[in-house]
């Protein structure tokens, strides 16, 4: 009879213990994340928090006018928005390392997007990003928006690329 109580006990803490765990993560606090804006857009991320930091700053392309000292002087293009030059976003800060993405806009158009700050310590890292970073630049050609596609295999990269790029992006049409 004792053993019997034993097991509908033991079973019972075992349930009530199961039923209790937290399936779900709490989102990284937004400190986690550089300052830069919600990445939004595509269903297959889910989207980061933050706020418009002021210490990104343009700088201007070799294209923009030289007088310009703050932002390029060009106006924004009635399709996009962007006005001309070369736009560096805030450097989102990933689990493995900080990313940072440049575009260029052209006509309203970005042209050239460049990645100067990526996680590359590992062999690992390089291995992941030798294989993201391209795909992530091609869909931000194609897309002119900061709605692209995670990759598979680099989410953290992903991540902090989407959220630099929007901070780049919302710099171009300010």
């Amino acid at each position: 009879m004792k053993r019997i109580v034993y097991a509908l006990m033991a079973t019972v803490t075992g349930l009530v213990l199961l039923f209790s765990y937290r399936t779900s993560l709490e989102p990284e606090p937004a400190s986690a994340l550089a300052d830069a804006p919600t990445a939004g857009g595509a269903a297959v991320a889910p989207p980061t928090t933050g706020t418009p930091s002021a210490s990104a700053s343009p700088t201007p392309s070799s294209a923009a006018s030289s007088s310009a000292s703050a932002a390029p002087a060009a106006t924004p293009s009635s399709s996009s928005g962007l006005a001309d030059g070369t736009w560096t976003g805030q450097a989102a800060n990933t689990r493995y390392g900080p990313v940072q993405v440049r575009i260029t806009v052209s006509g309203g158009t970005i042209t050239d997007v460049q990645v100067p700050q990526y996680p590359s310590e590992s062999g690992r890292d390089q291995q992941i990003n030798s294989r993201a970073l391209p795909i992530l630049v091609q869909q931000t050609v194609t897309a002119q928006s900061a709605q692209v596609d995670m990759v598979s295999g680099a989410t953290y990269t992903s991540t902090g690329y989407r959220t630099s790029l929007q901070s780049a992006l919302d710099q171009a049409r300010s």
